[in-house]
């Protein structure tokens, strides 16, 4: 194999607040041949996620922090151009946690072979990969929303929450999403057949609420956390549910996080507040992925994603997920 260089990001600091450039350092190295039992990939997308942000942390969570010095942690997909273990091949494709890199290089240990011939590559890391496991596990297991339900989707233009609203539209429910800004509320009603729309930005929560959901929220299917978290659990219904997928609202906090001022409404409602890690799930992945395929097949699911070209932009890239730049899943094209 010629010579190539492998472009690294690595963690440097612990971020105080949003991530910046200057929490890593940018470092070239040469690109080795794999050892047996390795595989070695060139990278061609990488996912960035809110979940990022709180990898840097040395915190106590789902997933053990990224060390200091390490390569930023990231899923991607990649081809393999080099093998020495058994199970892949040269122009396999795999997906998994690669890196903030060019090139990953290392034992495949929870990798596994995606088909381009079957879906573009940036949708095995959108609809088909983590994301859509993540809407379609967190809404339907935890949710567990019925026909007729009213269901309320927070970051709903963001890349589990377009998914979550449309498989909730699929099970016949009446979906609303909150999202910033005139464009992706059009989106939302238009383009992926969301019932309503709030746009945060322009409109008062509690008023817009009342009107989106008259009769109260059943299920809310929550990315955000802080005032909008707050702002829902005022209109629940009794028996609601409310899934804890995320909290991007509190991710760049420098002071504690805001916990919920009206959680007595779960109380006075009988209703649950879950919290969701998608790798529990991870045994019946296939099982989600199958039935994903078939509704992207079947023109019932839109899957959008938003790419952007060049590894150097990395940490440029990231920060879009926090100003809400992102509509759909953000990947990172090599």
């Amino acid at each position: 194999m010629t010579a190539q260089t492998n472009r690294q990001f690595l963690l440097a600091r612990r971020p105080v607040g949003q991530a910046s450039r200057e929490d890593f350092t940018f470092k070239e190295v040469p690109v080795a041949e794999p050892a047996d039992g390795q595989v070695l990939l060139k990278n061609r997308y990488l996912s960035l996620d809110p979940a990022m942000r709180g990898w840097m942390n040395d915190s106590k969570s789902y997933i053990a922090p990224v060390a200091l010095g390490d390569v930023m942690r990231a899923l991607g997909v990649g081809e393999v151009i080099a093998s020495k273990h058994p199970q892949f091949a040269v122009g396999d494709y795999l997906q998994g946690a690669v890196g903030v890199q060019d090139y990953f290089l290392g034992d495949p240990k929870g990798l596994h072979k995606v088909d381009p011939k079957l879906a573009p590559l940036p949708r095995y890391l959108s609809a088909l990969g983590m994301t859509g496991m993540s809407a379609y596990f967190a809404l339907l297991d935890v949710g567990a929303p019925k026909r007729g339900d009213t269901v309320v989707i927070s970051g709903a233009a963001g890349a589990v929450g377009s998914v979550a609203g449309q498989i909730a539209k699929i099970k016949g429910c009446r979906v609303i999403g909150i999202a910033g800004g005139e464009e992706k509320c059009y989106s939302l009603i238009n383009e992926l057949g969301f019932d309503g729309a709030i746009d945060y930005k322009s409109e008062d929560l509690h008023t817009a609420l009342k009107r989106e959901c008259p009769n109260g929220v059943d299920v809310f299917f929550d990315n955000v956390g802080g005032d909008i978290l707050d702002a829902v659990l005022s209109r629940l219904a009794p028996k609601a549910r409310v899934v804890i997928c995320g909290a991007i609202s509190q991710y760049n906090n420098t002071t504690p996080v805001k916990g919920p001022a009206n959680y007595l409404s779960l109380l006075f409602n009988r209703a649950q507040m879950e919290g969701f890690v998608v790798m529990d799930y991870a045994p019946r992945f296939a099982e989600a992925g199958q039935e994903m395929a078939g509704w992207l097949a079947q023109g019932k699911l839109k899957s959008r994603e938003h790419i952007v070209e060049g590894l150097e932009t990395f940490p440029e890239t990231l920060l879009k997920l926090f100003s809400g730049e992102n509509f759909g899943k953000l990947v990172l094209k090599i």
